[in-house]
């Protein structure tokens, strides 16, 4: 991943070879301290490594192989060496190096959003090369490295044949187009990485129009409608017979007629995100109407929020190693030990410095979260951070309105820690549940926890129901707690609980 590997063949004794590694890592990090950059000597993977799955309770999993199904060929492209040569480029990320300055916080917090960016550029698409960060107060308002640490960025991608750079935070247009002009080759940032992988994963039309739109927003004021070739503004008589002074340049004008075609699309799209909302809200209300409970699972992406669902309602959504693998919400049926009906939706990851215009576009979709009875965090118990991971969500939760809901911690892939981090992760949340979706550990009270805090129906009644209305029997079960039951000579005899919305209904078999 971001690790620096000694690429010479291991010959001799293996003792002596270690002693080289040794040495020569020694002086690696001696030279990057003394420059003020430094490299990532971890050897932690982006994405996990470990086993595959058991896909038992998974589904066919069909749209994973769908998903794998095409492939990058190194060594054919045919990108220009000289990026400032082109007008528009297309983004392709294939071999890459990452940047990242920290003013604050202590260097293993900088690595930990590195690594998270190394898994971004994974999960892309991209070959991460190698990662370097600088502290210094505040990143360059030009270049963002520094000029001279820029000349130094411009000979490390010219030395490992990188053909990207991409930094850890979201750039400004003149920052990237500056660095861009250093460096020699394609210069985008998080949010551009973001995007990309969203614009791949998107498979519905709502969940395809919402990326359309927050990679419109994005590209707007980033638009380059003009390089040497094309002048900004016309003098005297060039723009035209009648034009006069300070007249549009024929780059002036390209850029604008771009801006309204992409204003005009934003507005169709937005139109069209509105025209999806009664569809949605319709389903809502059924649901409401019915007086079904619903439980929204979120979290960090990656944590295993749809593997948690494959588990609980053999739903067989798409479980991969990746970042944002599954973007549109879906909903299933579950029920309770008692006999409840209640439903899960599987929402959106998050993540670190989510872009605005991804929080805004997916709105609609978020807003499961904000409608739902209880909420389900799921935390990956196997990250090097998992505080900033709980931070993270809860933020995003409050951004839309749902942060006095019911919330069960579920640190997922417990399998994969040991009793000390179990004993640290306690001390981040003592009421916490340890849970495993990939082998079943915890599930039971995961799904003891929703139950309980689960709406429950306030008034208890004494009912006997006639042996011929089995339908109010089957409607006590699945919208009311039934207590007790005991079948008698007119009927059957149960002790319930309902909604205070059917009391009318059940009021005429009531015991006196």
């Amino acid at each position: 991943m971001l690790d620096i590997e000694l690429n010479e063949q291991m010959s001799g004794d293996e003792t002596r070879s270690t002693d080289v590694d040794v040495v020569a890592r020694v002086l690696a990090n001696a030279d990057s301290h003394a420059s003020g950059v430094s490299l990532f000597t971890s050897g932690a993977q982006a994405l996990q490594r470990g086993p595959v799955d058991d896909t038992s309770h998974d589904g066919d999993q069909f749209d994973r192989e769908d998903r794998a199904a095409l492939r990058r060929v190194s060594g054919l492209s045919t990108e220009l060496e000289d990026v400032t040569e082109v007008e528009y480029r297309q983004l392709r990320l294939e071999n890459v190096v990452l940047i990242g300055v920290y003013s604050q916080g202590s260097l293993q917090d900088a690595e930990n959003s590195m690594r998270e960016l190394a898994a971004l550029a994974e999960t892309a698409g991209a070959v991460v090369l190698d990662g370097l960060l600088q502290r210094r107060p505040h990143p360059d308002a030009s270049t963002y490295f520094g000029k001279g640490k820029a000349q130094e960025l411009a000979g490390t991608v010219a030395a490992l044949g990188a053909d990207t750079v991409i930094a850890d935070t979201e750039l400004a247009p003149s920052q990237r187009r500056a660095l861009e002009d250093v460096v020699r080759v394609k210069v985008i940032d998080r949010t551009a990485v973001i995007l990309d992988i969203f614009s791949q994963h998107a498979k519905s039309r709502e969940g395809k129009a919402q990326v359309e739109l927050a990679q419109l927003e994005y590209l707007l004021p980033r638009l380059r409608g003009w390089g040497d070739s094309m002048s900004r503004q016309a003098g005297g008589q060039v723009g035209g017979v009648g034009a006069g002074m300070g007249s549009r340049g024929p780059g002036e004008t390209k850029i604008e007629l771009d801006r309204r075609r992409i204003h005009s699309r934003m507005a169709k799209l937005r139109k069209q995100i509105v025209g999806f909302k009664p569809a949605r809200e319709s389903k809502r209300a059924n649901r409401r109407r019915n007086s079904v409970p619903s439980v929204a699972i979120a979290g960090y992406t990656n944590a295993g929020k749809s593997s948690l669902l494959n588990r609980i309602t053999k739903a067989g959504v798409l479980v991969e190693n990746a970042l944002f693998a599954t973007l549109d919400s879906t909903v299933r049926k579950s029920v309770t030990a008692d006999g409840r009906l209640y439903t899960l939706a599987d929402t959106v990851g998050f993540v670190r410095n989510l872009p605005h215009q991804l929080v805004e576009a997916f709105r609609s979709t978020l807003e499961e979260v904000a409608d739902s009875d209880v909420i389900v965090h799921v935390v990956d118990a196997s990250h090097p951070d998992p505080a900033s991971q709980l931070a993270t969500v809860r933020d995003v939760i409050g951004e839309v309105g749902a942060r006095d809901l019911p919330e069960i911690v579920v640190f997922n892939k417990a399998d994969l820690v040991g009793d000390d981090e179990r004993l640290v992760l306690r001390g981040l949340e003592p009421g916490a549940i340890f849970a495993s979706a990939r082998t079943g550990e915890g599930i039971d009270d995961v799904l003891a926890a929703i139950a309980r805090l689960l709406p429950d129906p306030s008034i208890e009644l004494d009912l006997v129901i006639p042996y011929d209305r089995g339908d109010l029997i089957s409607a006590l079960h699945e919208r009311g707690r039934v207590m007790s039951t005991e079948y008698v000579e007119d009927g059957t005899k149960v002790t319930a609980r309902i909604l205070p919305e059917y009391e009318a209904v059940f009021s005429a078999f009531a015991v006196a």
